[in-house]
């Protein structure tokens, strides 16, 4: 492939960009540059030449004349001419003081290479402060400290001298140098994929992960950006971005471990789901970000979305030489979520015209080898599939490629026919996805050669080929589906704020009943409760639900899991029932917790049979308010079959919190439970977002369980947490 034209200033469509500079130098200095083959700041300066850099490359060395045949400068101030970028290879002492100096020189931005900062212990922290404070003194920007470098082969920029890099496509952001040197080695074996832009964020003291997204999200030479990702630091800001970039431009994440809230336990369900892997995958997604959780899919899936951007639909036609790979191309295809598309009998007809009859014309079709002795007849099956309007993508399995070796040579011709004709369909755009599996893929025959070059996914591995197919689906459907956020209004009420402040002042959550009154003065619907404080109030309750079952719960600060406590009674039923349950919770409450504080018992008519299920929201220290749905009782207990998603939502994305669910069956009423009232329990999930948006002062919100009917749903319990540091001050508005 020949180096494309390497701009030897920033070019204007990119310019404007405040990261532009960094990516599109017109000149480099590299601070600490090396005369030793090996050293990074030898390797800087070979990268930049061997990749055609066309820029001036400036080395900077206190006693070397020349390096690699560059002239050497004793500091960047002794440099000529303007400079936008610096290396600095040096140790992390001399780091602050060489930022200052590139600042005074107006350097726009730096590469700070150096470990030894902010992980590395309280001195490094200080020394980190120092370079930040020097950064924004002098107005540069910083790449880094501990980075692996980065590179934009669009213009032969090399900052880590590694060969073999073909420019291309895919941008990447990692956290892990080793990742990177990972897909490097897996593209060279591929042979024809390519990267444009490399960075790797380091320690993110000023730029990172957002800043990077951002930018690659207009870069022109960037078809798709892929991401490893080990932990985000202000991941509310980083999915607001990526929500914006998924629109035009596939974003690709492997995210590896889990979030430090996760390891953290909490009081409430929705605190110990939150802060989980799950939850970053699902929050993720919600922002159309592809997520990969295996990382040999990466750079596969980062292929096919480049290739293709997204499927019209899951309804995949697989065409096959063979019925032992195609069968197990359905069995992935199914467990992916995909569908085996139910051909047109027109579709059928004309494969009947052209294969012989043996051949099975059911989806997945089976040639029955008559591409044996003529490979382009399969060109002619994809041609004739492509054009039925039940067919969203395609896949060909078996041994294109291969005919010519197993055949005989005679067959190249033909095989590379059918390869043109396919890769003339990539190349203009024109139909639906292609992914292609071959066995041969790994010995890299001619016409898989031609196919690659085109930039049709070609793989070895059945189960990446269905992958790609899988992420192209999901992209089409978040593209038909995305919109923008709500922009609903939200208000605090004064009511409900006097509730939060007079519990925060006695030193307390809101009793139930409390959280039961806010809710209710959004208009989210609660049944009456009556509170009983002695056993006078009984008359009271008699009074207003008569002979009813009744719910009694107990009351109390001290007491936060009231079944353990024996602080639940069910199912109560006249005056003696309801002395002799609320007596007998008082004692086993106070057996339970000698100490606490018994305010009282709560008394609610029993609800009637339903789905039990859950809705919380926690605010997570790096996503912000993510609200939770799933199934109660057991479910939530033990198989944590819930769902997130980052508040604000809109109402497809509240629906899809029940599709996701898998036990999303037994809302459609199973073992005598109702079907339930699916729209009315999607309404509930946008007023409750809409209410914790309205009160940030809500760290966790637990409504569980929430028993669903056919029309209509009962909030059973109900459990706010605060923190005081977020109510606002007297006299302050709130909203």
């Amino acid at each position: 492939m020949n180096q494309p034209e390497m701009p030897t200033a920033v070019p204007a469509e990119i310019s404007p960009d405040p990261l532009a500079p960094l990516f599109f130098p017109r000149a480099v200095a590299i601070v600490g540059a090396s005369a030793v083959p090996g050293k990074r700041g030898y390797k800087a300066v070979q990268g930049l030449i061997e990749a055609g850099y066309r820029g001036a490359i400036h080395p900077i060395h206190p006693r070397e004349e020349m390096i690699l045949g560059r002239r050497c400068y004793r500091s960047v101030s002794e440099i000529p001419g303007e400079v936008d970028l610096a290396m600095i290879c040096t140790p992390a002492a001399t780091v602050p003081g060489l930022v200052a100096e590139c600042g005074r020189k107006g350097i726009k931005g730096v590469v700070v290479v150096a470990g030894g900062f902010r992980e590395s212990g309280p001195e490094g922290e200080r020394l980190e402060e120092a370079l930040l404070e020097a950064a924004q003194r002098h107005g540069v920007r910083v790449i880094g400290p501990n980075t692996s470098g980065m590179f934009n082969l669009t213009i032969g920029l090399d900052l880590l001298g590694l060969r073999g890099i073909r420019p291309g496509q895919v941008a990447f952001i990692s956290q892990s140098g080793n990742m990177l040197l990972s897909l490097v080695l897996e593209a060279q074996y591929h042979g024809e994929l390519g990267f444009s832009i490399y960075v790797g964020p380091g320690n993110q003291t000023d730029l990172g992960f957002n800043d990077y997204l951002r930018f690659l999200g207009s870069e022109p030479h960037t078809g798709v950006v892929t991401m490893y990702v080990e932990g985000f630091r202000s991941g509310q800001r980083f999915l607001d971005i990526a929500r914006g970039v998924s629109r035009h431009k596939p974003v690709v994440v492997y995210k590896s471990g889990a979030t430090e809230a996760g390891k953290v336990a909490a009081r409430s369900h929705t605190g110990a789901l939150a802060g989980s892997y799950a939850m970053t995958v699902d929050l993720l997604r919600q922002a159309g970000v592809c997520l990969v959780q295996q990382s040999d899919e990466i750079l596969p899936v980062a292929e096919g979305l480049a290739a293709w951007n997204a499927a019209p639909g899951a309804r995949v036609a697989v065409l096959s030489d063979g019925g032992g790979q195609a069968t197990i191309a359905v069995d992935r295809l199914v467990e992916a979520g995909l569908s085996l598309a139910a051909l047109q009998e027109g579709t059928l007809r004309r494969l009947a015209a052209i294969l012989p009859p043996q051949a099975s014309l059911r989806n997945p079709i089976d040639v029955a080898g008559a591409s044996d002795d003529n490979p382009s007849i399969l060109a002619e099956c994809l041609a004739i599939l492509a054009q039925d309007d039940n067919v969203d993508a395609l896949l060909l399995v078996g041994m294109f490629g291969g005919y010519a070796f197993r055949f005989g040579e005679q067959l190249m011709g033909n095989e590379m026919r059918c390869a043109e004709t396919l890769a003339e369909w990539r190349l203009k755009r024109q139909g639906k996805p292609l992914v292609v599996h071959s066995l041969y893929a790994p010995i890299k025959p001619p016409a898989v050669r031609r196919l690659r070059e085109a930039g049709v996914p070609v793989y070895t591995s059945i189960e990446h080929s269905v992958r790609v197919l899988q992420a192209l689906a999901e992209r089409g459907q978040y593209l038909r589906r995305c919109v923008a956020p709500p922009a609903r209004a939200v208000y605090p009420l004064p009511e409900v704020r006097e509730i939060f402040l007079r519990a925060v002042q006695e030193g307390r959550n809101p009793y139930e009943h409390e959280a039961r009154a806010a809710l209710a003065a959004h208009g989210i619907a609660v049944d009456e409760t009556l509170l009983m404080r002695s056993p006078e109030d009984v008359d009271a309750v008699l009074a207003r639900f008569g002979d009813r079952p009744l719910a009694l719960k107990i009351v109390s600060r001290d007491i936060l899991h009231k079944s353990e406590a024996g602080g639940v009674r069910l199912d109560v039923r006249g005056r003696e029932a309801l002395l002799e349950a609320y007596e007998g919770m008082l004692a086993s409450c106070r057996a339970h917790a000698p100490k606490a504080d018994l305010y009282g018992v709560l008394v609610t008519p029993m609800a009637a049979r339903g789905v039990e299920v859950i809705i919380g929201m926690v605010r997570d220290p790096v996503f912000g308010p993510v609200l939770m749905f799933g199934l109660g009782g057991i479910f939530v207990e033990v198989l944590n079959d819930v769902a997130f998603r980052a508040v604000p939502l809109t109402r497809d994305e509240a629906e899809s919190m029940l599709r996701q669910l898998r036990g999303h069956k037994l809302l459609h009423g199973v073992r005598g439970l109702p079907r339930v009232d699916e729209a009315r329990l999607v309404d509930l999930l946008l007023q409750v977002a809409d209410f914790v948006r309205a009160y940030p002062e809500i760290s966790e919100l637990d409504l569980n369980p929430v028993i669903v009917h056919e029309r209509d749903y009962t909030i059973a319990d109900a459990r706010f947490l605060l923190n005081p540091n977020m109510l606002p001050l007297e006299g302050e508005e709130g909203g």
